[in-house]
């Protein structure tokens, strides 16, 4: 049944309520106190100005490019949500705390009181975790998914997970054991012993995972605070395609993760293991990780995304010319 057409007199009241309720922001109470009106006759009032089309809400960001550029990776891959930060020029440290700042927000509206954190270290995952600030504690549990790595705090797996469960509110439960056993038979042997045995299962069974994304090009990447190789071999990992790390494994360009001998050493998780978490988020920043970011998006290793612009960019140009290659 169509509504009937109201008279003029009626249609200026709604006019009038409208304006005062969603353009100059008066409650409903304090319209119907200047009116003279009942708060229910306004409240009336309002829906049928909405029931008429008189309510047209547009909403606009001044920073809309982002939001624009955080659809289109999540049209153009398998990600369930993206993050998309101001990358900050010439100044690679506050672009990165920014991007940690937006992971950290995630983060927090994705967890739930009794879930299982598991996080590796790096330098992306440090920026996160200094900028947690709940509302109120969380009882989280926060586990690691690789070995402890002793030396700069943020390559530290222990010291990341102490400090995010201080953060949270929640519980830290450490791993006693190193990033790289000295061959696959010591690696074996140290995953199978209970107490390290324990702490994996558990981080298998996470409800959230929380990883950098990291390269092996540049001389500065942190995969080689974690295992410092020659330059002649980090030029043959280059050459053997593997474009990025990721739960400190090689992965090549396709996803996969590379037949390399110190893989077959890790003391971590596999990358698949994380397949089963709620929530995968991934975080990156500078335009250097672009490449590694789509080897890890082609190996649908993650379903959250947190970058900076000019990274974001670049890893839409890059799957674009993937797309005309092929």
């Amino acid at each position: 049944m169509t509504e009937p057409s109201p008279d003029f007199d009626l249609i200026r009241q709604i006019h009038t309520v409208l304006v005062l309720h969603f353009v100059e922001g008066v409650k409903q109470s304090e319209i119907a106190a200047k009116l003279n009106l009942s708060t229910s006759k306004v409240n009336r009032l309002i829906a049928q100005g909405r029931r008429l089309g008189m309510v047209q809400i547009d909403i606009k960001s001044p920073f809309q490019r982002l939001a624009d550029i955080e659809r289109d990776l999540v049209a153009s891959t398998a990600l369930d949500a993206a993050r998309v930060t101001p990358t900050v020029s010439g100044n690679a440290d506050t672009t990165l705390h920014q991007v940690g700042r937006a992971a950290a927000n995630l983060l927090l509206e994705t967890l739930r009181d009794g879930d299982v954190i598991a996080i590796t270290g790096g330098k992306a995952v440090s920026a996160v975790v200094e900028n947690l600030s709940p509302e109120q504690p969380l009882d989280v549990t926060v586990v690691p998914l690789t070995g402890g790595v002793q030396g700069k705090f943020y390559t530290d797996v222990n010291h990341l997970v102490t400090r995010m469960a201080e953060r949270l509110g929640g519980k830290p439960i450490l791993i006693h054991a190193p990033l790289f056993a000295e061959n696959r038979t010591q690696r074996d042997m140290l995953t199978g012993m209970a107490p390290i045995k324990q702490v994996f299962d558990l981080a298998r069974t996470a409800n959230v995972a929380l990883t950098g994304i990291g390269s092996v090009e540049p001389r500065g990447s942190s995969y080689y605070d974690l295992n410092p190789v020659p330059e002649a071999d980090r030029k043959m990992l280059v050459g053997m395609g593997i474009a990025a790390e990721f739960v400190a494994h090689l992965i090549g360009i396709n996803g996969q993760v590379a037949d390399y001998e110190r893989n077959q050493r890790l003391v971590a998780l596999h990358p698949h293991d994380t397949a089963t978490c709620r929530t995968v988020i991934g975080v990156a920043s500078g335009v250097q990780k672009a490449r590694p970011i789509q080897a890890v998006l082609n190996g649908k290793l993650l379903n959250s995304l947190v970058v900076d612009e000019e990274t974001a960019a670049a890893v839409l140009a890059q799957m674009k010319g993937s797309e005309h290659a092929a």
